[in-house]
């Protein structure tokens, strides 16, 4: 890939005599990460069954039994009767109103709490909409305020169509982030504005164009647990991306960056948890903050939590976070590496754990944090050659799921090369490594890689090829390609459509392998 202009949003990997290429960019991992989270790991919209006041009475709780699909039609029948009930107590006057308004929304709310899948449809339908912005207005009980944000938070949760339905809401619940509101009241409304942000860019950018970024950003500032869980949980998906706006205007928050080091540094793994993912999206669409967040010294806080934790969901985004660290700055990864500056072991150790680990994801992403390691000085790349992860590296190139070779291919190809200065396209290789990389038999796996139909994999196998052609002593790397049917690999590019790896893999089998090979056949 080209380099776009963004020098600090990609990581170094392997450069070869025929071909350069700049690496997998920071921008493009945080939306590939963040389609992650929320396919998998964590969701972007959350259901909320347990309201934020921290009540212990009976109607703070939600029946835990999910409804069968014979009960859904009762379901919806009883919220059309429960937005028309809400209906009739928004209308009414006199005395007592206000407690028929906070039993219609208890009602409802409950109805949008009680299945797996809410009956949003049903309320829409009815009209619930106008009716929970009415109840949203200033100057309103906080029971009443609770109830409806409670009840717009679940819609949010449901369809894209569905969430689209808050627009009218959204001017209140970001009004009510404020000051004036109560605690319990604002979180719940940071809740359901982190579900609208869930659904899209388009949701997210009425979100920023409303102001709700700044009073979110504030409500992270307290140490109280469920707020800042939920504030932090909101922002990380306002500022996900693609576009870097969002976290540009977050980091020019006064006081941010401390308080986000502030939470990182306490034992909440919960609160570090959203914490590091906010992280992730700075570091990965923010120089300002990258640099605001190293000079912070996150790199060691992040460094102790990745030695000191076993929470599948904090690790992963804590890694994401030193990767995208160590491709900016991999100087202030060695001064870690080095000083000793680091609370357990060495991290490289660490991480040697992780690839060990039987989550899939977690291994991808210590590999691709290793990955940016070993595109570093060459101290960074000796002490990755000389530590306990190269044996589980080598083992995964040829053992493990294609999304986690990938990243492994390219911590090995990376410590055959000394990183390359003012564009150097042929790097010198680094010789030792690059025997013993291929002495434990990777070979074929990176030859695996040009079979592959993944052109960054295939560019990746063919760097790999030329450097064994060309690194290897006593013209050893011939041979070896040959007799792991690497000549027939590369063969299958002759007439290729991609022209840069058509012209690589020709030009190695013309200056490898004779110019004539190949013709008699």
């Amino acid at each position: 890939m080209a380099d776009d202009g963004s020098a600090s949003n990609r990581r170094d990997p392997i450069k070869s005599s025929v071909g350069n290429v700049a690496g997998q960019r920071r921008r493009q991992q945080a939306v590939t990460v963040a389609k992650e989270r929320r396919e998998s790991l964590v969701r972007a919209k959350r259901l909320c069954r347990v309201g934020t006041n921290g009540g212990d009475d009976e109607d703070a709780f939600v029946e835990n039994e999910m409804m069968i699909d014979e009960e859904q039609p009762v379901l919806e029948a009883q919220t059309v009767k429960a937005v028309e009930e809400l209906k009739s107590a928004v209308q009414s006057q006199g005395k007592g109103v206000m407690q028929k308004r906070v039993t219609a929304l208890r009602e409802l709310r409950r109805l949008l709490s009680k299945s797996e899948f809410p009956p949003i449809d049903a309320a829409l339908s009815a009209g619930a909409i106008p009716l929970l912005v009415q109840c949203l207005s200033f100057g309103s009980p906080d029971e009443q305020l609770l109830e409806s944000a409670w009840c717009l938070t679940n819609i949010a949760a449901g369809k894209p169509e569905e969430t689209k339905a808050l627009l009218p809401a959204l001017p209140l619940l970001v009004a009510h982030l404020g000051e004036k509101s109560s605690a319990p009241v604002a979180e719940q409304c940071a809740w359901a504005i982190g579900n609208v942000a869930g659904e899209g860019e388009e949701l997210r950018n009425v979100l920023l164009s409303q102001g709700a970024l700044p009073p979110l950003a504030r409500m992270i500032f307290p140490d109280k647990g469920s707020t800042v869980r939920t504030a932090a949980w909101a922002l990380s998906n306002l500022i996900k991306g693609p576009e870097s706006k969002a976290a540009a205007q977050l980091v020019r928050v006064d006081g941010i960056v401390d308080a986000i080091l502030r939470h990182l540094k306490k034992t909440d793994e919960e609160i570090a948890t959203e914490i590091a993912w906010i992280v992730v999206y700075l570091s990965a669409l923010s120089d300002i903050a990258t640099s605001m967040l190293l000079k912070g010294g996150i790199l060691q806080l992040l460094v102790e939590r990745l030695a000191t934790s076993d929470s599948l969901q904090l690790l992963i985004p804590v890694l994401r976070s030193l990767g995208n660290f160590v491709s900016v700055d991999p100087k202030a990864m060695l001064t870690i590496l080095v000083g000793g500056q680091n609370t357990e072991e060495n991290i490289i150790n660490v991480l040697a754990k992780c690839l060990r680990s039987e989550h899939r994801v977690l291994k991808k992403e210590a590999a691709w944090v290793l990955s940016n390691i070993a595109a570093g000085s060459i101290e960074h790349k000796r002490m990755i050659h000389s530590s306990e992860a190269m044996p589980l590296l080598l083992r995964l190139l040829s053992t493990s799921p294609f999304d986690i070779k990938k990243e492994v291919a390219y911590v090995l190809g990376n410590l055959c090369v000394e990183s390359a200065e003012g564009g150097d396209a042929r790097p010198r290789i680094i010789q030792e490594h690059l025997v013993s990389i291929v002495s434990g038999g990777c070979l074929r796996g990176f030859i695996d890689l040009v079979r592959s139909p993944d052109i960054e994999a295939a560019r990746l196998g063919l760097q790999f090829i030329e450097l064994v052609l060309r690194g290897m002593p006593n013209g050893e790397g011939s041979k070896l390609v040959e007799g792991e049917d690497g000549i027939d690999a590369m063969e299958r590019f002759q007439f290729h459509e991609n022209e840069e790896l058509r012209v690589m893999a020709n030009s190695l089998v013309d200056k490898y392998f004779g110019e004539d090979y190949g013709i008699d056949e």
